[in-house]
């Protein structure tokens, strides 16, 4: 049994052994190790050293921010056999930090790796590899349509559509985030099971040609009897949720440029004919971890398949971003692309207050009453320091009246988003190598910056 790290700028593995070092980060990658005799050593160096099994000292680490906090030798990875099996420990020689799973290690210490970990230099964001235990095969009930392209690791989350893995190419070891869904989720009217493969091909297929820099690319698809896979692109800065969640709120200019690049987003879908049906923080992904950053819109289109029931259900007990008429007919009637704009006025709510506008903590109304009233408010104690454009715009996103409702194409031409530097940043988030300005009232794909 030998170590096995993954060489990521070969198309082959160079031994096949117990473990594997995925490398987890875009400023991070592995060097060939083509040149390491078999890679049968006990103990693997790892830093910035240049005499490291494993040296972080070609062009691309140097430039990366915290290559002067990475030692000669920041860590080792030591494998034992004792009685119980044969193990691998990671042992830090760095006073900077590693980190595993967020947790650090010290200098001089050593911990045991399980499946799946994660390990941060450092800085415990700052991750950099994940060790894969081949003894533990999560791929045996994969069919070897997925297996044969894509080495599966931890869950990333769960959602109505289904379970979300982080994957790897092999052979290059790219990463990805594979949704899968069970066909038995797909329904109509959430009554009468029926098989819509098909349907949900040819949508899924539509939903591939999608490009937008705000809407997470669907990289590839891979369809099996009973599971469909869809392959998605990985974004480092976690969902909007859970930043929210870590700072509060955003500050009005800051929400203004996330919530610009959601609009823009979601007004593409509506513009290719796509209901989003299931916008919330949790679906809307950051790129970085910076408060500026590029938004990405993701678990898009195939909702209209799940079983309505599936979708109410994911919202028991959280703040709900269902438009009243969803409410209404408690998820069985037909929908206009309305709901999304609804949708957004809620999370636009969140970002600037940093909560939700309906609670069911309430005692004098339930969440479904205040929902389908309308009824929220802006207490001063909250709001005094927003602007009365960005209270106008919510209020026209949140009308109970679908047909008094603001449009996405109403909305990115509302007075808030008349902000030149603004709109500045966000070209510059959404195209970073475009010259030309992109009008925002015109459709904006990645292949019309370029042409």
């Amino acid at each position: 049994m030998y170590l096995h790290f993954v060489c990521v700028q070969c198309t082959h593995t160079c031994i096949c052994i117990y473990a594997t070092f995925y490398s987890i980060h875009v400023h991070i990658h592995i060097v060939p190790l083509c040149s390491i005799s078999d890679l049968t050593k006990e103990v693997y160096s790892f830093g910035r050293g240049e005499n490291c099994d494993v040296s972080f000292s070609d062009s691309k680490h140097k430039k990366h921010q915290c290559f002067q906090a990475y030692s000669k030798i920041h860590f080792k990875i030591i494998r034992k056999t004792t009685s119980t099996g044969t193990h691998a420990f990671l042992e830090d020689t760095s006073s900077n930090g590693t980190f595993v799973n967020g947790e650090k290690v010290g200098k001089g210490n050593k911990q045991v790796l399980a499946n799946n970990d994660e390990i941060s230099l450092a800085l415990k964001k700052n991750k950099a590899y994940m060790y894969l235990d081949l003894s533990v095969d999560e791929d045996k009930n994969l069919p070897a349509a997925v297996t044969e392209k894509y080495t599966m690791t931890r869950t990333l989350g769960r959602g109505a559509c289904g379970e979300v893995k982080l994957a790897f190419a092999k052979g290059t070891c790219e990463r990805f985030a594979v949704k899968i869904i069970s066909k038995k989720k797909f329904s109509i009217g959430g009554k009468n099971q029926v098989n819509l493969a098909n349907q949900v091909m040819t949508e899924v297929n539509v939903l591939k040609a999608l490009k937008h820099p705000c809407i997470i690319k669907i990289e590839d698809v891979i369809d099996t009897p009973d599971t469909l896979y869809i392959v998605l692109e990985v974004v480092d800065g976690g969902e909007l949720f859970d930043k929210v969640v870590s700072i509060g709120q955003y500050d009005e200019p800051t929400a203004k440029l996330i919530f610009y690049q959601m609009v823009c987003a979601v007004k593409y879908l509506h513009d290719e004919g796509i209901t989003h049906r299931d916008l919330k923080p949790e679906n809307i992904l950051l790129a970085t971890e910076a408060n500026e950053t590029l938004i990405k819109v993701t678990d898009f289109g195939l909702s209209k398949f799940i079983d309505a029931g599936s979708i109410l259900k994911t919202f028991c007990g959280t703040p709900s971003y269902l438009a009243p008429e969803i409410l209404v007919t408690a998820g069985s009637g037909a929908y206009t692309k309305a709901i999304d704009c609804w949708s957004l006025g809620v999370i636009l709510f969140v970002c600037l207050a940093g909560y939700p506008p309906f609670s069911d903590e309430r005692t004098d109304m339930d969440l479904p009453k205040q929902i389908m009233g309308g009824n929220f408010s802006f207490p001063k104690q909250y709001w005094k320091g927003i602007s009365e454009e960005a209270i106008d715009l919510i209020k026209k996103l949140m009308t109970v009246d679908v047909k008094k409702r603001i449009t996405l194409s109403e909305a990115i031409n509302h007075p808030w988003f008349k902000d030149d530097e603004m709109k500045k940043k966000a070209k510059k988030l959404m195209f970073p190598d475009c010259d030309g300005m992109v009008p925002p009232t015109q459709k904006i794909t990645v292949s019309s910056c370029h042409s």
